[in-house]
Order: C-alpha cells, then sequence, then structure tokens
C-alpha cells in the first residue's frame, strides 16, 4: 500500500533511480480534487457556451439589422449587447479563475505520480522529472513534452506484464490541443475585431474552442481518475521486481 516515503525495490537490493530520489504516496485523494475542479471547469465552459451564443446572436442582429430599426428596436438591440458583453466578461474571468485553481492542484497532482511511475519503473521516463511541470509551459515543448510524460506515467502505472491501452490519452490530448489552438486564434481575432461582423466570427472561434475544451476536461477526468486507480491498485499488489 502507499506510505509516505515506501519504495520497491528489487530482490538483489534497493533499485537505482535515475531521476532522483522516488517513493511511493497515494494520489487518491489529489487524484479526486483534481476531478472535482475539472467538473467546474466543465460548468464554467457550459455558462462560457452559453455566453458565446448570446454574443453571437446579438452580433449576428447588429450586423444584420442595426442600421435598419427604429429608435426602440435600436435601443433594446444595444441593451441585449450590453448584456451579451457583461456575459461574456464574466465567462471569460470565471474560466481564468478556475483554470488557475484546477491548474496548480493538476500540477501537484501529476508530478505526484510521475515520482510514483518512477518508483514502479525507474528507466521507463524518456523526460527529466523536472519536465513534468515546466513542460507545461515552455512555448512548443508543451504542444507534446506533457502527453510524452504521461504516456510514460501511464505505461509504468500499468498492471505488471500489461500496457494499458493509450487510446484515452491520445483522444484527451487531441483535444486539448485543440481546445488551446482555437481559444488562442478566437482571442486573437476577438481583440483585433472592430465590426460587428467580424466580432460575430471572432466569437464562433471561441465558440468552438469553448466546446473542444468541454470535451478535453471530460476526458481529463476519466485520465485522471483511470490513472489514480491504476497507481493506487499496482501499490495495493506489493514489491515487483524492476528490470531495467
Amino acid at each position: 500500500m502507499f506510505s509516505n516515503h515506501s519504495q520497491f525495490s528489487a530482490p538483489t537490493g534497493p533499485v537505482v533511480q535515475p531521476h532522483g530520489p522516488a517513493w511511493l504516496r497515494s494520489p487518491v485523494g489529489l487524484g479526486k480534487a483534481v476531478a472535482v475542479l475539472l467538473g467546474v471547469v466543465v460548468a464554467v465552459d457550459l455558462f462560457a457556451v452559453y455566453a458565446d451564443l448570446t454574443m453571437y446572436d446579438v452580433t449576428g442582429a447588429l450586423a444584420n439589422d442595426g442600421a435598419d430599426v427604429d429608435y426602440d428596436a435600436y435601443v433594446a438591440l444595444q441593451r441585449d449587447a450590453d448584456h451579451a458583453d457583461s456575459l461574456y466578461a464574466a465567462a471569460g474571468y470565471l474560466q481564468s479563475a478556475s483554470l488557475v485553481a484546477t491548474t496548480v492542484v493538476y500540477l501537484i497532482w501529476f508530478l505526484r505520480v510521475r515520482v510514483n511511475a518512477e518508483v514502479f519503473n525507474p528507466f521507463g521516463h524518456s523526460k527529466k522529472r523536472a519536465w513534468a511541470g515546466w513542460g507545461w509551459f515552455v512555448p512548443v515543448v508543451n504542444l507534446w513534452f506533457p502527453r510524452r510524460i504521461m504516456l510514460d506515467i501511464w505505461d509504468a502505472s500499468s498492471p505488471a506484464g500489461t500496457r494499458a491501452p493509450q487510446g484515452l490519452v491520445n483522444t484527451w490530448w487531441t483535444l486539448w490541443i485543440l481546445g488551446l489552438l482555437t481559444n488562442r486564434a478566437g482571442y486573437t481575432a476577438y481583440r483585433n475585431a472592430d465590426t460587428a461582423d467580424e466580432i460575430q466570427n471572432a466569437v464562433g472561434q471561441v465558440l468552438v474552442s469553448d466546446v473542444a475544451d468541454i470535451a478535453a476536461a471530460v476526458l481529463a477526468i476519466l485520465v485522471v481518475l483511470r490513472l489514480t486507480r491504476m497507481q493506487h491498485e499496482k501499490a495495493s499488489r506489493g514489491p515487483a521486481p524492476v528490470s531495467a
């Protein structure tokens, strides 16, 4: 079972740890916390989708009817636009707050499962331990390092003599990258938009990003819970020999 400083070793003596000292610590509590926070991300993104659709409809109405309505209708349209703008801004703030909170806890969990995986298989990791954190933030590198590290952890945490299918991880990562790239493109277009048509097109891009982010967050919950369960079950089975 997990303990604060338990470590697997081969029958002939301690296993050399090429990435530094490693010990098993339970990821169960952190995994549950990450899953809950990712659930909050999904809820916030659903609100963002509502805000996107509201803004998309209003900007479409402004583009099509803004110059051809009477005064009262124009005032109502402007009121709708102000409401849509408020929703859009609120969604942005909530997304930023939920992302920061989730990122902090996720990275703590990610480092813990990485160290656990080093105990399970010290020689199965192609990246240094520090990249489990920095790999998410370094430009360009963050497009593939976290996935590679996750797959190494995934393989090391699989039951002895088996290799858990990687399709879930790969699908999650594809959607994460899609959401990341479309998010940047959408918000860049939104900042540079001047007309109602341009704003509507930009909001449409952001809407695609938010939908992709929802799908990625749902799959991330599944990845976190499954990997946490795999490590818990592997630790519960007790020490196993590891060959270089």
